[in-house]
């Protein structure tokens, strides 16, 4: 049965490929967005089957027009890239917590009764155990840190969503996306960062000297931005009220290995040279996805193939990258 649908952050990396999905699903959809990070051309192949609402997720009277006769809101609007979570720590907070407390206002004014809400796998800091659980604690390691700024924002947001919902909602669903990956993810982050740096040293002969952030050490596990959307879309379907779901995969690669690959795309050898961490960096990242594969969730896409289609893209564009880009915020 076909829903309407309002997608905030609609314009982003993860909101217009689930926007995207949705309209092939035969739903109507909405777009809220304002542009500042997310872009409406990532949407050009589905304009004509939506509604693009321009806003401000700050601005409570344009959220509640937007979510105004609507069936579910999906909650994706936010300041994402952990570059500005050093550099702009109160607008991150600011989009956070105003974004929650408006929606669900509005939410409530037109009584719609689903709210699913993104969160990330940032809330839980450095997991105690790992591959790690939904049940892991949530924690802020230090509110002087600008990083938490993002994991308070999330935390703030699903204790709103799940203290709502336990009885003025009827569904509410959340998701802690694990390191998505893809083309046109934007450049804050470290698989853009790194195909850039190789970018700009391919014709270069010999082994290259690469610079990293950490002693690359540091472990993440990628999800291809196709299978977290076949893991959101489980979690639309089969989810269960109140719950908490981890997307992605477990197929953990250090961030040495990461440039090593990366380097073999461009057909070269690269030497790591390690650098400063950053301040609050985690070591080690990797979710166990057992509940969300109860849903039918099975990531198909290893890093070996979307890594290839990844850099692929942002070989064929690196023109397009900002004039500046801060090479010490990449994990």
């Amino acid at each position: 049965m076909s829903k309407t649908y309002l997608v905030t952050g609609g314009a982003g990396f993860l909101g217009s490929a689930l926007v995207r999905r949705l309209v092939r699903e035969g739903n109507r959809v909405r777009v809220f967005d304002n542009q500042s990070r997310g872009r409406v051309d990532r949407l050009s192949d589905v304009a004509d089957s939506i509604e693009y609402v321009s806003g401000d997720i700050r601005n409570p009277a344009e959220v509640e027009r937007a979510v105004k006769g609507v069936d579910s809101v999906c909650h994706l609007a936010f300041v994402n890239g952990t570059e500005f979570f050093y550099s702009k720590p109160a607008l991150v907070l600011e989009v956070g917590v105003k974004g929650i407390v408006n929606v669900l206002d509005a939410c409530l004014h037109h009584n719609v009764s689903e709210l699913v809400l993104a969160s990330s796998s940032e809330v839980y800091s450095e997991p105690p155990t790992v591959p790690t659980s939904e049940s892991v604690a949530l924690s802020i390691p230090d509110p002087t840190n600008p990083r938490w700024s993002y994991s308070a924002g999330k935390i703030i947001s699903e204790m709103m969503a799940i203290n709502y919902g336990r009885t003025r909602l009827g569904r509410v669903l959340i998701f802690r996306p694990h390191n998505v990956y893809g083309p046109d993810m934007g450049w804050e982050h470290v698989i853009p960062q790194f195909v850039l740096r190789m970018h700009k040293l391919a014709s270069n002969s010999g082994t290259l000297r690469f610079p990293i952030q950490g002693t690359g050490t540091q472990t993440r596990a990628f999800v291809f931005i196709d299978d977290f959307i076949d893991g959101l879309m489980a979690l639309l379907h089969g989810g269960l009220h109140l719950n908490i779901y981890h997307i992605g995969t477990q197929e953990e690669v250090s961030i040495a290995d990461l440039a090593r690959r990366i380097g073999d795309l461009f057909g070269k050898r690269i030497e790591v040279v390690p650098g400063p961490p950053a301040t609050g960096g985690t070591c080690r990242r990797c979710p166990d996805i057992a509940k969300i594969a109860a849903l039918g969730y099975a990531p198909r896409i290893p890093l070996r193939e979307g890594l290839a289609i990844t850099t692929k893209w942002y070989r064929d564009n690196a023109h397009l990258a900002p004039a500046t880009l801060a090479a010490s915020k990449e994990t």
